[in-house]
């Protein structure tokens, strides 16, 4: 699905029509920002942090797309400080996604940013990302990143189509 909006805004990240689609229909949607081709992606980052636990769902798909496009899947937490600790419920929404991941082509990042937008494009633009994937149940997140007035000249968000996984 494309990002461009019926007003053909450029400085929108998501038209209208796309940003529904993103927060309403139930099943995964990927949206490939305008003047972007469609590429098998290498590798597809999962930003994450840890606190809810993944359905079976939303795990095979990210795994079903990855297998398909023989993709890495880069697992990325990111700490506002390095002394910050995983609580016991991240602990174990972690080892459930080292247990299922284990026999796929995947890694696991952890870095260190106050700002998440901003950690996720230093970690796109220092690897060869692809897709960024996020559970739906981040929508808060995609509307910060996805619907902002502004976007800078060469963000992230611009190059990079977004997989939105619902349960």
């Amino acid at each position: 699905m494309g990002t461009k909006g019926a007003s053909g805004l450029k400085e929108m990240t998501v038209g209208s029509n796309t940003g529904d689609v993103i927060t309403k229909v139930k099943c995964a949607v990927l949206a490939v920002p305008e003047n972007v081709a469609f590429c098998s992606p290498r590798e597809i980052v999962f930003p994450t942090d840890y606190m809810f636990q993944y359905s079976i769902k939303i795990l095979d798909t990210l795994a079903f797309l990855a297998e398909t496009f023989q993709s890495t899947i880069r697992v990325l937490h990111v700490v506002r400080n390095n002394e910050e600790t995983l609580s016991e419920t991240q602990k174990e929404n972690k080892e459930l996604l080292e247990n299922y991941l284990y026999d796929k082509k995947h890694s696991f990042h952890r870095l260190t940013h106050t700002n998440l937008s901003e950690a996720i494009q230093c970690f796109t633009e220092s690897r060869d990302i692809h897709w960024i994937a996020m559970m739906a149940k981040k929508l808060h997140f995609f509307q910060q990143i996805l619907f902002r007035p502004t976007v800078a000249k060469t963000s992230y968000h611009t190059k990079i189509p977004f997989l939105v996984l619902h349960e």
